[in-house]
C-alpha cells in the first residue's frame, strides 16, 4: 500500500508540471568569512591609460597596439599640412669637391655660387650655376643647383636623351640646349599656398621645359600618351630612362601642374626609392 501510495503521489506531481529536486543536496552560497576581503581588480600599469580613458580630448588606444609604419616612399601624405621648416643642409666638402670634378669631366660649364639661406627652409650651401650641362649643350636660361642635380642632367643628356635623339631624328641629329622653366625657387610643391617645400627650394630639382635641336627644331614637352610618332616616342624614351638618374619624374601624365614639362629631382628617399609617374 505504502509502495502505491508514493506511484500515485509521483503520477500526480508530473502531470501538474511541478518539477522535481535534483539528485543531491542544493548547494547553498558560502557565507562570507569574517576578515576576508573580495579579490582586488587590476590596477593599470604605470603610465598605461586604460582603454578609452580621454587624454587631452583623445581616446585612448589599446595598451599594445602598434603604431603603424609609413611604407618608404610612400607619396600620399596630406600636402595640406604645413611643412616643419629645417635649416639649410650643410653639404660635405669632400662630395662637392668630388661632383664638380665629376661635373667638369663631363664637360659641363658651371661657377660657383654663394650659400643661399632665403629662409623658410629655402637654399642651398654649396650652389652652382650652370650655363652648359655638356660640350655644346646650354642650359637655357642658366639655372641655379646643387652640383649632385647638375651632375645626374649631365648623365642623362649624354647617355640617354642625345642617343634617344639620334634615334628618333636620325643619326646626326644633336641637342644643342635644355630649355628649363625652372631651377632655384624658394616656394612649395606645385606654387600652392600650403603644404610641403619644394624640392625646387633646396636645388635639388630642375624643370625642363623642350629640347632645341641641331636644326633648329624645338622638341616641346606636352602630354604625348596617345602619341604615334617618333616625336612621342622620344619624349617617353628620356622620360623612363630619367628615372635611372634622378629619383623623381613627373611628366605631362603625372598632373595637370607637369602637362608643360619634366619635373626631375634628386631628393634622397628611404631605401633608394624612386617615384617616377
Amino acid at each position: 500500500m505504502r509502495h502505491s501510495a508514493g506511484m500515485i503521489l509521483l503520477s500526480v506531481l508530473i502531470l501538474s508540471g511541478a518539477s522535481l529536486p535534483r539528485k543531491g543536496p542544493v548547494p547553498v552560497p558560502k557565507p562570507a568569512v569574517p576578515g576576508e576581503q573580495a579579490t582586488p581588480t587590476p590596477e593599470p600599469k604605470p603610465g598605461v591609460p586604460p582603454k578609452g580613458a580621454e587624454i587631452n580630448g583623445k581616446t585612448a588606444a589599446q595598451p599594445g597596439a602598434e603604431k603603424k609604419e609609413e611604407a618608404p616612399g610612400d607619396t600620399t601624405k596630406d600636402d595640406s599640412v604645413e611643412e616643419i621648416f629645417l635649416p639649410v643642409k650643410e653639404e660635405s666638402a669632400e662630395e662637392h669637391a668630388t661632383c664638380l670634378a665629376d661635373l667638369k669631366a663631363l664637360g659641363g660649364t658651371f661657377t660657383d655660387s654663394k650659400r643661399i639661406d632665403d629662409g623658410k627652409g629655402c637654399g642651398i650651401d654649396k650652389p652652382i650655376r650652370v650655363t652648359a650641362i655638356l660640350p655644346g649643350v646650354a642650359l637655357k636660361p642658366e639655372g641655379t643647383m646643387r652640383c649632385a642635380t647638375a651632375l645626374a642632367l649631365a648623365r642623362w643628356t649624354k647617355e640617354s636623351a642625345t642617343p634617344a635623339a639620334a634615334t628618333a631624328f636620325g643619326p646626326d641629329t644633336r641637342i644643342t640646349a635644355l630649355n628649363q622653366a625652372s631651377t632655384y625657387v624658394c616656394r612649395l610643391r606645385n606654387n600652392a599656398t600650403t603644404g610641403k617645400i619644394s624640392e625646387h627650394a633646396h636645388g635639388n630639382a630642375v624643370d625642363i621645359a623642350s629640347f632645341t635641336l641641331g636644326d633648329g627644331r624645338t622638341i616641346a614637352i606636352q602630354p604625348r600618351d596617345e602619341d604615334g610618332t617618333l616625336t612621342g616616342a622620344f619624349q617617353r624614351a628620356v622620360t623612363a630612362t630619367g628615372c635611372l638618374y634622378f629619383t623623381t619624374v613627373l611628366d605631362p601624365g603625372s598632373d595637370a601642374a607637369h602637362e608643360t614639362h619634366l619635373h626631375l629631382d634628386v631628393i634622397e628617399r628611404k631605401n633608394g626609392y624612386r617615384y617616377c609617374r
